[in-house]
């Protein structure tokens, strides 16, 4: 698989025709991937699994491919491809609406395998030249505490500086993690192996001085 993770893609498909077609064709192509027949517990499943890539499909039972990729797309950010699929919603609103929705790319069934193939490796060849972002020392230390449950007060305390330079911090940590929120750090964290066990690339925090001064 050349240069690419061997983390799973997540194939999500009710037709199981539909998923051995596309599971045959990524697996040909050197890919790991796992499959799910429903909506139910996508996200879980993103998460225990690490899953690079998201090959989810538009109508799902009990559940819309449009609702879920917005769901992960909110939890995950920019970080993870997502591409809706469809045999029915071939319209370019439907198309439009994906893309607004935070779906990367939208491919009409029925598929080939040079056009499944083609917008996996262009997705995960751009989310792979981001993949791990070079974090500072304050930095990792700052995204641990916050994988631990931290609130930003107790960060500030424990590593004996300012709550601003905190907020500083976590700003430049959501930029370089191409994420909008804290919990999407850190779910992304988790995913990309940032963290282990709550500590950033087996990093713990520096020993903090209880009785200095807060820096600014």
């Amino acid at each position: 698989m050349g240069s690419f993770s061997s983390r799973p893609i997540l194939v999500v498909d009710d037709d199981p025709a539909a998923r051995v077609f596309a599971t045959s064709c990524l697996e040909r192509a050197g890919f790991t991937t796992c499959e799910a027949e429903n909506g139910e517990n996508v996200r879980n499943l993103v998460s225990g699994t690490r899953a690079q890539l998201v090959l989810l499909e538009v109508a799902l039972p009990g559940a819309s491919g449009f609702e879920i990729c917005r769901e992960l797309r909110e939890e995950f950010g920019e970080q993870l491809p997502i591409i809706l699929v469809s045999a029915d919603r071939t319209d370019e609103l439907d198309r439009s609406a994906a893309l607004l929705l935070g779906a990367d790319d939208y491919l009409v069934k029925p598929l080939d395998a040079d056009r499944l193939l083609a917008p996996v490796r262009r997705l995960l060849a751009r989310s792979g030249a981001a993949a791990k972002p070079k974090l500072t020392e304050r930095e990792q230390e700052i995204l641990s505490l916050l994988a631990a449950g931290n609130a930003r007060s107790d960060i500030a305390d424990k590593l004996v500086i300012s709550r601003k330079t905190v907020a500083k911090h976590i700003e430049h940590i959501l930029a370089k993690l191409d994420v909008h929120s804290e919990a999407q750090a850190i779910a992304s964290a988790f995913r990309d192996q940032l963290v282990d066990n709550g500590h950033p690339e087996g990093r713990r925090p520096r020993p903090t001085r209880q009785a200095a001064r807060v820096r600014s």
